[in-house]
């Protein structure tokens, strides 16, 4: 008995050790040594009282707090009115009812993330990222509960799911799968892609961003963190970089980043639509008779069967750019393929400025576009779909016609869709 009693007035101390309560503070909730003093409590009381609220959401809370806290300190310096259209979060209660509302449990880590903030208000740009091309543009902002709630579906080919995002200007949404059904995945978020070839209506095809709302949230915040996305403008471009993507023919360096847009994309007929943003930069360290200016372009297009596509053609974007030592010029333009994935190459043809009788051509290194993963409706099995034959001959173009200009911070935010299949 006396070691009984030992034993457990050992562990009392113990359990009242403040600095082991600091660790588990810093550790489970992210409490700071400033954050601790302005609530004026022991570190085993802050814990205490952070558990008594948000203990459900122990495993996950720290980490998307972090990406919240990272996320919140990057658009602070680069995007600072993006920062207005956050909500403040949501209680408990409210999460409780919305569940209640759709007849749906809502996934820990997607509550979780509400209890920090609120999703954004429809604003834009959204928080998700945009893109632009000529005659098109998408924004994504990340939805309020009330707002996801309210376009909850259960209509066939959608069962089930939860908008996640949105956006104003295409209605292009990505959604949650709540529960396993019509071949999708729990938890699992993608983009809806009707099935155009199906006479079903419920056939809906599906382009996968993430497997839960823990994994695509943070491992979007790390891209944008980390510059794996550029910011535009107070925007934030979803065009990913291979730092590998670059070539450098004497004095001038030419970069690509590329992105995949499913709303202009099918799988049934195969149409994946791809845009590539490519910058031309020459050395500031140049000298001055070094300046050119781009005559024309060739490119060589190559599909995932191996077909090849040539294209040639004066300027880009309807310009002749003149690149000149320190100076930058950037361009949008856009591609599509009937294969999941594919890769361009090809070169610019300069002339020099001073010396006009010379003309020399620079590298544009070879960057591949591949179609993120997808699944095919499971409605789409029909009888009479059969019927249906999928055409898969090449129809890469460089579209040039569709090509703009886009000067570093000066993009404006065209309007209006690009055509769903040129």
């Amino acid at each position: 008995i006396y070691s009984c009693c030992y034993l457990s007035r050992r562990l009392n101390q113990l359990s009242s050790h403040d600095p082991l309560w600091k660790r588990h503070c810093k550790k489970y909730w992210l409490i700071s040594e400033e954050e601790k003093s302005q609530r004026n409590q022991t570190w085993k009381a802050l814990f205490i009282s952070t558990y008594s609220d948000l203990g459900r959401y122990i495993r996950h809370y720290a980490t998307l707090k972090k990406a919240w806290d990272d996320l919140e300190k990057y658009l602070g310096q680069r995007c600072p009115r993006m920062i207005g259209s956050l909500k403040e979060s949501v209680r408990e209660e409210d999460l409780d009812a919305v569940e209640a509302q759709i007849g749906c449990k809502l996934p820990d880590d997607y509550r979780c993330s509400f209890r920090i903030h609120n999703g954004q208000k429809l604003v834009v740009p959204g928080l998700m990222g945009s893109m632009a091309l000529s005659n098109h543009y998408r924004s994504e902002d990340l939805l309020d509960i009330d707002t996801a709630a309210g376009g909850f579906q259960q209509r066939p080919g959608l069962k089930q799911c939860l908008p996640l995002t949105f956006c104003i200007h295409t209605g292009l949404s990505q959604y949650m799968a709540l529960e396993s059904v019509e071949g999708r995945n729990k938890y699992e978020i993608f983009y809806q892609c009707p099935d155009q070839m199906a006479r079903n209506p419920s056939a809906i095809d599906m382009f996968i961003t993430g497997t839960s709302y823990l994994e695509w949230f943070t491992s979007y915040v790390n891209k944008v963190v980390t510059g794996g996305y550029p910011i535009i403008r107070d925007q934030i471009f979803r065009y990913v970089h291979d730092k590998e993507c670059v070539a450098t023919t004497g004095d001038i360096t030419v970069s690509v980043s590329t992105s995949f847009l499913p709303e202009l994309s099918s799988v049934h007929p195969p149409h994946y639509f791809f845009t590539y943003r490519i910058r031309i930069e020459m050395s500031k360290d140049a000298l001055p008779e070094k300046a050119c200016q781009l005559d024309s372009r060739y490119w060589r297009i190559t599909n995932a069967k191996g077909d090849v596509e040539e294209v040639q053609g004066p300027g880009v974007v309807g310009e002749f750019p003149i690149i000149s030592p320190g100076r930058v010029y950037e361009y949008t333009s856009c591609t599509t393929f009937s294969t999941t994935s594919g890769y361009m190459e090809g070169y610019y043809t300069f002339h020099c400025l001073y010396y006009k009788d010379k003309f020399f051509n620079v590298t544009i290194p070879r960057f591949h576009m591949v179609c993120p993963t997808f699944k095919v409706s499971t409605a789409r099995m029909e009888p009479n779909d059969s019927e249906y034959a999928v055409d898969e001959e090449e129809d890469s173009t460089d579209t040039d016609e569709y090509e703009d200009r886009r000067r570093v911070l000066d993009i404006p935010a065209p309007s209006g869709r690009c055509p769903r299949h040129t």
